[in-house]
């Protein structure tokens, strides 16, 4: 065949290929993709500011007397798990990675729930003001933890929809695109509820 009759067929078998493409959610693949990965990378880096924060919180509530110790050994256990897994945006489709990283995630913060409750025991940590802003900033770190899940998970959601949807499941198979791991619900529930700050009154532990 010639040149110029191949290039005369091959354009429109190209043109016809990137509709069919697009039509079939490749593209929509590409972009969830991509905000799934730039998602996830946000709920991680939020995780570790509130990792960040917690020797200074221990240190703190160190200069105590009489503080109970078990607490604090539970909030520094609990901090060098949760931040010995990390699941990156390449190990997604993991459920049993994402579930151990739940799991760490929400045992910390049980932790910390404990340590700020018994720390309205003690009226000295309560006048400390370093104490106090660290409490702050703690509950500022949640709720940017709490958005950037949520975020994360409406992607996926989004995502998953079109990886199990007909046509776009063809798409998925024929690309190999496997449903991404979310937050199950259970634990979605319970970690979706940050440390208690109260600064008026008596603060109850979460769990």
């Amino acid at each position: 065949m010639p040149a110029t009759r191949f290039r005369r067929f091959s354009a429109p078998l190209l043109i016809a290929a990137s509709l069919s493409l697009s039509g079939c959610g490749y593209n929509d693949f590409q972009r969830l993709d991509e905000q799934s990965k730039a998602a996830w990378s946000e709920v991680l880096n939020q995780y570790q500011r509130r990792a960040d924060l917690i020797p200074n919180i221990v240190n703190t509530v160190k200069g105590e007397a009489n503080f109970e110790q078990e607490t604090l050994a539970r909030v520094v256990e609990a901090r060098s798990r949760a931040t010995a897994i990390q699941v990156t945006p390449e190990t997604l489709n993991d459920p049993q990675a994402m579930e151990r990283f739940q799991q760490a995630q929400g045992q910390l913060g049980s932790a910390l729930s404990r340590l700020l409750a018994v720390s309205e025991n003690y009226p000295n940590l309560k006048a400390n003001q370093g104490f106090q802003d660290l409490r702050v900033q703690l509950e500022g770190t949640e709720n940017r933890i709490t958005v950037a899940r949520n975020k994360y998970i409406q992607t996926v959601q989004e995502y998953n929809v079109l990886a199990r949807s007909f046509p776009t499941n063809l798409t998925a198979m024929v690309f190999s695109y496997q449903p991404k791991a979310n937050f199950s619900v259970a634990n979605e529930a319970e970690i979706s509820r940050p440390p208690t700050v109260d600064f008026g009154g008596q603060q109850q532990p979460t769990r």
